[in-house]
């Protein structure tokens, strides 16, 4: 028989897809968790290599289905041990993934969108533009792939213990895509992390955060950036739509009936916009609605901006007066700049629908300090 030409990539599957799937060719239900035991605990996509699933499904899940991952185009190591891989997904299009290793845990940063729509005006994967939404399987291929590359166990302990849905893109905008995988990082038979070892991390889209409630226990993040609407408009276009009120709001219903749960909030520091003592302290004015946690990022430039990094007195100073007023700030320590893996550097290849872009770069030649640097 021919191969069907639309085979279904079984990881755009979690287990209820999977068992869906099976059903729906006439196989029972409990075939999935074989997949997933495979696919996910002994990294194997080759069916043949399956032994203990029958020769007729094999021969039957050749014809029907497939385990597609994406490509990877390079890899990068930093001086501080950090990973960078270049991904592609067709069309010209790449996202970057990040490893973060750390004494105690191995962070992986990945991406949910080629580019992003949103266009925060302080983040280069912002000004790529934004060309689509990955699929199930792209998310949950990086998690497979870099998991494949660093060797899940090491001496007993895996090297990947947290990731974080904090790369290109904005979750909670692909959340049909995003959801199945969250699942499979959190299920047992897949990558078997915590609630709290998996993190969404989102710019404010208040609907997809009641409805990540109402799916899935799995840690937040949320990207403020400013304590008060105008600013935060400047800073995060979406907050026009969605204002610091509703936001807030949002994040008290998600923590609502969690014990002991806070969200992270995320604060990028920019020189002169955001970082003044006023700004601190009506900061911890807003986050006490809330059980919250506050990371203060240094801001990485990128070619293009207009924004520098706050002096780091200034910094210890804000970070000061947040903790002073009774709310744990940690400042993120740049981890992977000499590759450009820093947070808010990822800038992956996007082929952008938007023309953002080219809006970005005719700006740029327009000013004489910047020509030099597009030649």
């Amino acid at each position: 028989m021919a191969v069907t030409e639309t085979r279904i990539n079984l990881f755009d599957l979690d287990e209820a897809g999977l068992r869906e799937f099976f059903a729906s060719i006439g196989e029972k239900p409990f075939r999935a968790q074989q997949i997933l035991k495979w696919v996910y605990h002994q990294q194997v996509v080759s069916f043949d290599e399956m032994t203990n699933l029958s020769k007729p499904l094999r021969t039957r899940l050749e014809e029907v289905a497939q385990l597609a991952l994406p490509e990877v185009i390079s890899e990068q190591v930093s001086n501080d041990g950090t990973v960078k891989w270049l991904m592609g997904f067709g069309g010209n299009n790449a996202v970057e993934t990040v490893f973060i290793p750390e004494p105690n845990r191995g962070t992986l940063c990945i991406s949910s969108q080629v580019g992003c729509a949103l266009n925060c005006s302080f983040c280069s994967t912002g000004a790529q533009g934004f060309n689509r939404n990955l699929t199930t399987a792209e998310i949950i291929g990086q998690v497979w792939l870099a998991a494949k590359a660093l060797g899940h166990e090491r001496n007993g302990r895996r090297r990947i213990t947290n990731v974080v849905l904090m790369g290109m893109g904005e979750p909670l905008v692909n959340f049909d895509a995003v959801l199945p995988a969250l699942s499979l990082m959190r299920a047992d038979l897949g990558f078997g992390l915590a609630a709290k070892r998996v993190t969404v991390s989102t710019a404010g889209m208040v609907p997809g955060i009641d409805r990540l409630r109402d799916s899935i226990d799995v840690a937040l993040a949320v990207s403020l950036h400013a304590p008060e609407d105008t600013l935060r408009e400047t800073l995060v276009p979406l907050n026009r739509k969605y204002p610091i009120k509703e936001l807030m709001a949002a994040c008290q219903r998600y923590v609502a009936d969690k014990h002991k749960r806070s969200i992270t909030f995320e604060y990028t520091l920019i020189d002169g916009v955001n970082d003044h003592p006023e700004h601190a302290r009506a900061l911890v004015k807003l986050l006490r609605q809330v059980p919250s946690k506050l990371n203060l990022i240094p801001f990485n430039p990128f070619p293009g901006t207009a924004y520098r990094c706050s002096p780091k007195a200034r910094i210890e100073k804000f970070q000061q007066i947040v903790m002073d007023g009774g709310l744990i700030a940690t400042v993120r320590k740049t981890r992977g700049d000499d590759i450009d893996a820093a947070c808010g550097q990822l800038a992956g290849k996007v082929v952008d629908r938007t023309r953002r872009s080219r809006t970005i770069r005719m700006n740029m030649i327009s000013e004489p300090e910047n020509r030099e640097r597009l030649q």
